[in-house]
């Protein structure tokens, strides 16, 4: 079945951290409570604390049974997407959803800013894997990083992060994502690695913009530079970078779809979102497969007026 057959699902595409993570998307796209300076989709374009059904419980379900019924078993369903999941007020009632559906373990990528309300507390209980997000140590650098809604206290955020890691019986894995030029400073780090080492998470992972960032100037460390961090941190830390090659190698990717990319690239500058919507693919989906074309050549990024855009390096005579 063809990637336009859903609105709401992408993949399986490989992740990182998940192996095949068959993704589900329970917002808009860009609807989120922060305005991360590395976000890889760009800038929040509805930066809200409303937690609404954005989407229907029962039309994403409908669409999980159908994909499930293909037979092409994902190591975990992940809620995600293409803002934060937790927006949605029938996440709950999704991940119940899901599993009555299905023994695929299910997990939740949030940013973790609305883990200090109950309701949100009380939605996530039932997922089998929260992965939530610090990035700063203090108020000062969660403003300059993260960008939150006004009605997010850095505080809060964080108290939420310890009272739900506590409550929760699944697992919890902190990212923790560093930004060189911000959050890279030893100082600044052992500000995060306090807070992050007292919340008893299963995993901390190490991350860094790896890919193009909504500002130009959220710029990443290298792997040597989280290393030689990572020793700030205690229990089970890892260091996690974008596998290329794993990608390349996943059949769902790298296939049907490069060319029709490439051939719109190389007529017209275009956002993840303007790629997304012209061809009918997952913003996710685009991100993966432009990763890969940016490695082989075909095509690269540019910076207009503070957006972010992917054109073709083809060289055409009419150009």
């Amino acid at each position: 079945m063809s990637p336009e057959s859903y609105k709401y699902l992408y993949g399986p595409v490989p992740s990182r951290r998940l192996g095949r993570s068959l993704g589900v998307d329970l917002v808009p796209f860009k609807v989120c409570t922060y305005d991360c300076v590395y976000c890889q989709l760009g800038r929040t374009t509805d930066k809200t604390l409303v937690r609404k059904e954005y989407i229907a419980p029962e039309v994403i379900l409908k669409e999980l049974e159908r994909k499930l019924a293909e037979n092409d078993k994902p190591d975990y369903i992940t809620l995600a997407g293409s803002g934060e999941p937790t927006l949605n007020s029938a996440i709950g009632e999704i991940i119940g959803g899901i599993k009555g559906l299905t023994d695929i373990p299910v997990a939740v990528l949030t940013n973790g800013s609305l883990l200090w309300k109950e309701a949100v507390q009380e939605a996530l209980l039932r997922a089998d894997l929260v992965i939530p997000s610090l990035d700063a140590g203090d108020d000062l650098f969660f403003q300059c990083v993260n960008r939150p809604h006004a009605g997010i206290a850095f505080d809060r955020m964080a108290e939420g992060l310890a009272s739900f890691t506590k409550r929760f019986k699944g697992e919890v894995w902190l990212e923790v994502l560093l930004l060189a030029g911000f959050t890279d400073a030893a100082p600044e780090v052992k500000k995060i690695a306090a807070i992050a080492n007292g919340l008893g998470v299963a995993r901390i992972q190490l991350n860094t913009a790896t890919r193009p960032p909504a500002e130009g100037f959220a710029l990443a460390l290298s792997s040597g530079q989280l290393c030689g961090l990572k020793g700030l941190f205690q229990g089970q830390v890892d260091v996690i970078s974008e596998n290329v090659q794993e990608i390349a190698e996943d059949a769902t990717l790298g296939q049907a779809g490069d060319a029709d990319i490439v051939a719109l690239l190389d007529r017209r500058p275009c956002t993840v979102e303007g790629i997304a919507s012209g061809l009918g693919l997952h913003p996710n989906e685009v991100l993966k497969r432009v990763l890969l074309l940016r490695q082989r050549g075909a095509v690269k990024a540019v910076r207009k007026d503070n957006t972010l855009y992917y054109e073709g390096t083809r060289n055409r005579e009419n150009s």
